[in-house]
């Protein structure tokens, strides 16, 4: 596959290069190949993506929404017929096996597009009678919003901020992480291809202070971040100076408790996919895995056998199912990690160790006879380590599950659905799952409380962070005043 771009950012409806721009590797994680360079943008590349973009949303904006929706749900029917190059292209950019990426990357973006695409021409307002007056809202556009992605899931975060951003009549600028830049250009290409006007979805390149230009100008209307928390910290506050609209998504160190009266296979599942689809690189992750006391052991025997059945290996051989860490970066964090669990304490049950080959590869590792002070069980690691605690009470266990500042996500599996549906009200978090861990359709809003955001991606719930209300009174008789 072609993994070099045409040039690094895409602008106006075409790619656009400034090779004056620090160039920026594309590492390929599987083997630690660079595969592709693209420069970061230059202050004469923003100040053209904003300006191109602020043109085309006022006759964007004007569109109706079944014709702005017709153009998102071609997009999506493009997304799927193209899913294989796709998903390629995903797997080269984070490492990630082709077996995850044709199932969870491209199919969701191309879900959102499709979801965004459908209610676009439902974004209407609402009239409400006052006797005989009356009052009309009208729901319209924020402007011009800035995108700032991660680099887990670059196709997936490219289209969900998009696709709303686009329903609402915005314009947006996307930024990708500079780990994983090459998915989004893909996106606004096959944007333009389905008939989105020039300049309404542009990606431009770069680092920290590239996003923090974008952040800061004036011009813009709207910020959506997934990231970390101390980045989503510092993004807030620069979006406050302007007082933009702000969405956050960020980090977690996710509760998921296992009952005694669980099916341990499901359980065993749930952990699994909570802790190692994508190399354990999932913000949503349910890292502390809290199992009663009476069915422990044999939760970590079945789940050492499970894990011993994963396939390691080269991420494009569709047999591959648990691939490399994203960068040499992440992979020293991880195993850094896994010596402090070591060091205070903790039993390692299985893996422990990165992998001698080629590429930043690591063990499935997971942790017993954790305790909640233990680093491991309070700071988010953002690899593939498990956690295990013991409980016995459920109270208990929910007071200490809600000890964290974090609140993305939270699960629970148990046979008792009364106690099933108790838990899930007492959690303190925005994302939470009964039998189930880390499903995320886009039919369902996906965020955090506490430090783990603010706002709601997918659903209808996002339409209110893409959009207005402006409220028309209507009075039909003489107006009295005063004098």
């Amino acid at each position: 596959m072609q993994t070099q771009p045409k040039a690094s950012h895409f602008i106006g409806g075409e790619y656009v290069e400034d090779t004056n721009g620090t160039p920026i590797e594309v590492i390929y994680p599987a083997t630690g190949e660079t595969i592709a360079t693209v420069h970061a943008a230059t202050p004469a590349v923003i100040d053209k993506a904003i300006t191109v973009a602020r043109t085309a949303q006022v006759e964007w904006a004007r569109m109706s929404g079944t014709e702005r929706g017709r153009i998102l749900r071609r997009a999506a029917d493009i997304m799927r017929e193209r899913n294989h190059e796709l998903s390629v292209l995903e797997t080269y950019d984070t490492g990630k096996p082709y077996q995850e990426t044709s199932v969870a990357d491209a199919t969701s973006g191309a879900d959102a597009l499709e979801y965004f695409g459908g209610i676009a021409a439902s974004l209407t307002g609402e009239h409400i009678q006052l006797g005989d007056d009356w009052v009309y809202t009208r729901r319209e556009p924020l402007g011009l919003c800035v995108g700032i992605g991660a680099w887990n899931y670059p196709t997936q975060i490219a289209c969900w901020k998009g696709a709303p951003a686009l329903a609402c009549g915005n314009a947006i600028i996307f930024k990708p992480s500079e780990t994983t830049p090459l998915c989004a250009l893909k996106v606004a290409e096959i944007l333009v291809e389905a008939g989105l006007p020039a300049g309404l979805y542009n990606v431009v390149q770069g680092m920290g202070e590239v996003g923090a230009s974008l952040v800061s100008d004036p011009r813009v209307d709207k910020v959506s971040l997934t990231g970390s928390v101390p980045t989503g910290r510092r993004v807030y506050a620069a979006a406050a100076e302007g007082i933009k609209h702000v969405t956050m998504e960020l980090g977690g160190k996710s509760p998921l408790i296992v009952f005694e009266d669980a099916d341990i296979e499901n359980a065993v599942s749930g952990a699994i996919l909570g802790n190692f689809y994508s190399s354990g690189q999932v913000c949503s992750n349910g890292t502390r895995v809290f199992v009663h006391r009476d069915i422990k052991e044999a939760f970590l025997n079945r789940l050492a056998e499970r894990l011993g059945r994963a396939v390691i290996g080269d991420p494009l051989d569709p047999a591959t199912s648990f691939g490399p860490m994203v960068s040499k970066r992440q992979l020293d964090i991880a195993l850094g990690y896994i010596e402090k669990g070591r060091a205070e304490g903790a039993r390692v049950v299985f893996g422990g160790a990165a992998i001698d080959r080629d590429g930043f590869y690591m063990q499935p590792t997971v942790f017993a006879d954790v305790t909640d002070d233990m680093t491991i069980a309070r700071e988010e690691i953002f690899g593939p380590v498990m956690s295990v605690l013991d409980f016995d009470d459920e109270d208990d266990v929910m007071a200490r599950a809600n000890d964290t500042e974090f609140g993305l996500a939270a699960g629970v599996f148990t046979r008792d659905l009364t106690r099933a549906h108790r838990v899930a009200a007492r959690f303190e978090a925005g994302t939470c799952y009964i039998n189930t861990y880390n499903d995320a359709p886009v039919e369902a809003p996906f965020g955090g409380m506490k430090n783990s955001g603010v706002g709601r991606e997918n659903s209808k719930a996002a339409i209110d962070h893409y959009s207005q209300l402006k409220s028309v009174y209507v009075r039909m008789g003489d107006l009295e005043a005063p004098f």
